[in-house]
């Protein structure tokens, strides 16, 4: 005899793997790295000092 099965139930698992497996290939595509994140963040930071030391007039601070 046939194994029972909740069809509503079948049907969000298959959903949740196919929602994991298309997260996965996005993160592959689309993601960064921990240290790649970092860097990208030093960066930034880097060039924003650099920007304020050669401000012209001084940062008002209200």
């Amino acid at each position: 005899m046939a194994e029972i099965v909740n069809l509503g139930r079948a049907r969000k698992a298959r959903a949740k793997r196919n929602g994991e497996q298309e997260a996965a290939r996005n993160r592959s595509v689309h993601g960064l790295s921990r240290a790649q994140k970092e860097r990208l963040k030093a960066d930034k930071r880097d060039a924003d000092k650099h920007l304020e030391q050669h401000r012209l007039e001084p940062k008002i601070e209200e």
